[in-house]
């Protein structure tokens, strides 16, 4: 004490500052240890689990569309399916390896075993042999199931990882002001700005983490990428993002085709019109489809949906590019989003598919004779022709339209001219 009272003003300045300099060191030794254990938090999060969340969702669809090339192998026995359904298993054993790899799961190992069963039961019937469908049911349906479980199991842990995340944060807020509190009382005029500057962004960080939480995704917590703090911000707002397109693509996709909706339709039209460059909206509609449903029953018309569905997905695969965009409006309705070059190619792959796949669909009596009998929607009896298919199509050219509204009101408008017509057609549309 006698020491400190000897000192001179500029020791006595010093020791102050040494002090300082020991608590904010400590404070900020643990604010960074904090900072890096959500930083793995987050990194773990999207690297791992939104991965292997996405990666589940591409082996669901892979096994329906699996299922449905031995529907149709079963009733058109084309060897084009088999094909078909090897390059689907192919992508089905890649990601379930990429998902052993990047996110183990104890359940994996029961997936791989029922899609080995549905997989040995697709091969003997394309092979010739015979088989108890149901058994080849029974097992997709049990792969889809873990699969869902899986899907599950990982939100659940998703949603573990945030609240341990939100504790240490919590827990590193408390100790960080507790230190910082410590230095200001020892040098206010030094330790203020920085303690100031620090609680200030925790104070935004644990706003965003409750936004984020909400369900306001596109919260910005308005924090400058210069230190720790931005470098988190930066990784919420990531996260938050990836978050939000799963949500959206979860939401607007068709529970029945699996095909985007009406929000990504939208989007995709305004980044075309955006661009300026050339490009065709298809607006694809089955022609009869009520009366079917009428006559056959949902189930068989749901089919036909995902039927549809898939012959617009593959053709415009393989005749377009990879910015090219398939979309399911709803029940019979389906958008197409390609360029103007490979109009002609794609409407006809998907009208001649269509017309040779809806066959399936009807019985031979009703095939022999053309037609079906049923009541239109005024309930007048009449006869429906065999279900055909109509594609609308607006050549888009720079300058003439000036929103994805303007360009759905003109795809309506001459849907109805090209019903008009008998069989199944498409209409292009210039202006």
């Amino acid at each position: 004490m006698s020491l400190l009272k000897r000192a001179t003003l500029v020791q006595k300045l010093i020791l102050s500052y040494a002090a300082m300099t020991v608590f904010t060191v400590a404070a900020l030794g643990n604010a960074i240890m904090g900072l890096y254990a959500l930083n793995r938090v987050t990194d773990s999060i999207v690297s791992n689990d939104l991965v292997a969340i996405t990666t589940v969702g591409k082996m669901r669809d892979l096994l329906l569309a699996q299922e449905g090339y031995v529907r149709k192998f079963v009733i058109l026995n084309g060897s084009e399916f088999k094909s078909l359904f090897k390059n689907h298993e192919q992508e089905f054993q890649t990601s379930l390896d990429r998902l052993k790899g990047s996110a183990p799961d104890q359940r994996i190992p029961e997936a791989s075993r029922h899609y080995r069963d549905f997989r040995n039961g697709a091969m003997t019937l394309f092979d010739g042999g015979t088989i108890d469908p149901k058994l080849m049911t029974k097992a997709a349906d049990r792969t889809l199931a873990v699969l869902d479980r899986i899907i599950d199991e990982r939100k659940q842990l998703l949603a573990e990882k945030m609240a341990d995340a939100d504790r240490q944060r919590i827990k590193t807020v408390r100790l960080t002001l507790f230190l910082s509190f410590a230095g200001f009382l020892f040098a206010i005029s030094v330790a203020g700005f920085f303690s100031f500057n620090i609680y200030r962004s925790i104070k935004k960080l644990k706003r965003a983490t409750h936004r984020i939480a909400e369900g306001d995704f596109d919260f910005d917590p308005q924090i400058p990428p210069s230190d720790e703090f931005g470098e988190l911000a930066r990784d919420f707002s990531s996260m938050a993002a990836k978050l939000k397109l799963l949500e959206e693509v979860s939401l607007d996709a068709s529970p029945l085709t699996r095909l985007p909706g009406n929000i990504a339709i939208e989007r995709s039209l305004n980044r075309r019109l955006k661009g300026g460059e050339p490009f065709a909206l298809c607006y694809v509609d089955l022609d009869n489809f009520k009366s079917y449903n009428d006559r056959y029953g949902y189930v068989p018309a749901s089919d036909i949906i995902k039927m549809t569905g898939e012959i617009i997905y593959n053709a415009v695969k393989g005749h377009g590019d990879e910015n090219d965009f398939v979309g399911h409006i709803g029940g019979d309705d389906f958008v197409m989003i390609i360029g103007s070059e490979q109009i002609t190619a794609i409407c006809d792959t998907v009208i001649r598919e269509f017309t040779q796949g809806i066959k399936g669909y009807y019985s031979e009596e009703d095939l022999a004779v053309g037609s079906i009998s049923g009541v239109d929607r005024y309930g007048v009896p009449r006869e429906f022709p065999i279900m055909t298919i109509s594609i609308a199509v607006l050549d888009c050219r720079k300058g003439d339209y000036a929103s994805a509204a303007d360009i759905a009101r003109a795809a309506a408008e001459i849907k109805d001219q090209v019903k008009v017509a008998p069989g199944s057609n498409y209409f292009i549309h210039r202006r």
